[in-house]
């Protein structure tokens, strides 16, 4: 049997693998390397942190048994308490982060929609909100992010948006987010300063691998226009945005997030595919039709996962029965505490 490489060794082979020019061809296999290389990174930087300790403890020993001033043998026994606590939770760091990569990873791409749902306009602002909340999440997260489809209003809302994101732990982070989001707020157009109640629904699924669908040219029909703005104006002269039909079902997609044709008609095609893997597995009642469904419900205000009091600058999850403050931090993507929370309740109370 081979024996296994020290994280060191195993690092040194992996820039070398990351150095060889035809891996540019193979994204799968770069992001894998480059997902693995980060890990082995912080696994080496906690082991020499502790080995950097353990050598200042051996140091303070000798002087400690040496050093005849009793004012330096009390600091250096002060400061080798102080190392031996930093050194044990260097260990527990450790341990979690072995544990964490060794244990079966989700996918490390997701789709995630955004819709309006109940209150009009101000549910379509919630949702625009909502969007600019994920994507700064995952701009902390250092995710990449592609928007696939948008669909705005005249005054900044958005009623509906689905977008890729992709990056370590997005499906762990996210996988929580998919339901019933409720705001309550006093709008801006309100003048009698009543306090008003929408929602928006979120789904979150994984992205479907590279296609099990072969779509052919003939199984397709491609048109092209030119992009409108909210009001349904053109904004510009140019045929950017792309209409692709599936011929045999009718499911129609449409992009024009993107300037230029090309990278519309790339968006438009991810965007098909995935709508026709998430028709095929609805077909067969697959766990992953039934997933959206469940998520997402009927976008009622009674449907609830989540209540984002303004007034009272609270944030409440109703599955876990817990709330947090600062929501304009929250709406600004600091979503950790809440993302770690589901996490750990969540998978609790599911196991």
């Amino acid at each position: 049997m081979a024996q296994a490489l020290l994280p060191q060794e195993e690092y040194d082979r992996l820039i070398e693998q990351l150095g060889d020019p035809g891996l540019i061809s193979d994204w799968e296999k770069f992001e894998e390397l480059n997902k693995r290389k980060s890990y082995l990174e912080k696994v080496i930087e906690k082991e020499n942190e502790i080995k950097e300790i353990d050598n200042k403890i051996e140091e303070n020993r000798l002087i400690a048994a040496s050093e005849e001033d009793p004012e330096l043998m009390s600091l250096a026994e002060v400061e080798t308490e102080q190392l031996k606590t930093r050194r044990i939770a260097l260990e527990s760091e450790l341990r979690e982060l072995i544990k964490a990569e060794s244990k079966p990873s989700g996918p490390d791409a997701i789709v995630v929609e955004i819709r309006a749902g109940a209150g009009g306009q101000e549910s379509a602002l919630f949702a625009a909100d909502l969007y600019r909340m994920y994507s700064r999440f995952a701009q902390n997260n250092g995710w990449k992010q592609k928007t696939l489809d948008q669909s705005l209003t005249e005054i900044g809302g958005c009623k509906e948006v689905i977008f890729e994101l992709k990056g370590r732990d997005v499906w762990d982070l996210m996988r929580n987010e998919g339901g019933v989001h409720r705001v309550q707020r006093i709008p801006e157009t309100e003048k009698s300063g009543r306090i008003h109640t929408s929602t928006a629904t979120v789904a979150v699924l994984p992205k479907p691998k590279k296609s099990e669908i072969s779509l052919r040219p003939d199984e397709i029909r491609v048109e092209f226009c030119r992009s409108s703005g909210p009001g349904g104006q053109f904004v510009n002269k140019r045929e950017s945005a792309v209409r692709i039909t599936h011929i045999a079902t009718g499911l129609s997609v449409f992009s024009q997030t993107e300037r230029n044709q090309l990278q519309n008609r790339e968006n438009a095609m991810a965007l098909l595919v995935y709508r026709l893997q998430e028709k095929k597995r609805q077909d067969e009642e697959s766990a992953f039709g039934g997933a959206r469904k469940e998520q997402i419900g009927g976008g009622e205000r009674s449907e609830k996962i989540r209540t984002y009091n303004i007034p009272q600058d609270r944030v409440t999850d109703h599955r876990v029965k817990k709330s947090w403050h600062d929501i304009e931090g929250i709406f600004n993507g600091n979503l950790s505490n809440i993302a770690q929370t589901l996490q750990e309740e969540l998978d609790d109370l599911n196991n």
